[in-house]
């Protein structure tokens, strides 16, 4: 079985799946004009209001008017996102309020729905806080990419060109990024989904899954590349990568089922972060086979010396 010589296509499907979440990002920016992402009130600040009522359940457009009757400048808590929780209670996100206005609005349910509405959850974060979180993210971020980078440098530094096999690593954790960044722009869009701190922990967890996954390959790549000195580099990283699939494939299906049950059977509030993280698992065990291993022979191949030969020729 030859997998690296359909490397190109590869690369083809992942622009084909990782563009259009650009697009979605854009499209975000434009809608909401604070970036690609609608950020969660971890982000960018604001209160959550989690609440259950007993009895008739009302509307998402009266618990909006609602809001609205409380709204002032020092507290501008108009057009709340209202989303459904479970099956008797909201999720309301708007800009932040005080405890004294969150109790003023759970009287005003109480008096006009003529139900007793009980409070699941409120959190509220300071817009400047928000901005901390933000920026501590990006650079958490960078910081794991730089630790891959220079771990993979050392524990490679036995190989020849140590330096590609932690920059292909780098690059194939990068896919792993955008195609997760790419899922939660579209989801965010059309489902008006958030990105809060559980979204950055399945984003985190998700580039240690695919580090992981990408080291496991490139070790059996060390191993051969002593053993099988006389094959060609694109036969023995191929070698490699078939030796590697069982396993990667075993363990990665492992995980996924354990996730896809915990999408089907593990309630509302994890939903969100499990799809992000069963997404960026299938991401990452698809881009360590296809996309990192495939970067080494191209760069040993140098092969982008060849791309535009062809149309110069012609010309």
């Amino acid at each position: 079985m030859n997998i690296t010589k359909n490397r190109y296509l590869y690369f083809f499907i992942s622009l084909l799946i990782i563009i259009p979440g650009l697009v979605f990002m854009g499209l975000n920016w434009q809608k909401t004009k604070e970036g690609p992402l609608p950020l969660g009130i971890d982000f960018r600040g604001g209160s959550l209001l989690e609440v259950q009522f007993t009895g008739t359940l009302p509307s998402a457009e009266e618990i909006s008017e609602i809001y609205q009757q409380f709204s002032t400048e020092e507290q501008p808590i108009t057009d709340p996102i209202v989303q459904l929780l479970g099956t008797d209670g909201y999720s309301i996100r708007s800009k932040t309020m005080n405890d004294e206005t969150k109790g003023a609005i759970i009287a005003a349910m109480e008096s006009k729905f003529s139900t007793k509405a009980t409070v699941l959850n409120f959190t509220s974060v300071s817009a400047s806080v928000g901005a901390e979180v933000t920026k501590a993210a990006g650079w958490a971020v960078l910081a794991a990419a730089l630790a891959i980078l220079l771990y993979i440098w050392y524990a490679f530094r036995s190989v020849e060109h140590a330096y590609r096999y932690g920059t292909a690593a780098v690059l194939a954790m990068l896919h792993d990024v955008l195609v997760v960044v790419g899922v939660e722009a579209m989801l965010g869009y059309f489902l008006g989904w958030e990105a809060d701190a559980l979204f950055l922990t399945a984003l985190l967890t998700v580039i240690g899954f695919s580090v992981h996954d990408t080291i496991v390959v490139f070790d059996r790549v060390r191993e051969n590349a002593h053993i099988l000195r006389r094959v060609d580099y694109e036969t023995m990283v191929n070698h490699s990568v078939i030796q590697t699939l069982d396993r990667s494939l075993n363990t990665q299906l492992t995980v996924l089922f354990t996730l896809t049950a915990l999408v089907l059977f593990g309630g509302d509030s994890i939903r969100h972060f499990i799809i992000i993280l069963l997404v960026g698992i299938f991401s990452g065990t698809y881009s360590s086979i296809f996309n990192a291993a495939q970067i080494l022979v191209v760069w040993e191949n140098r092969e982008w010396e060849n791309w535009f030969k062809r149309k110069e020729a012609t010309a």
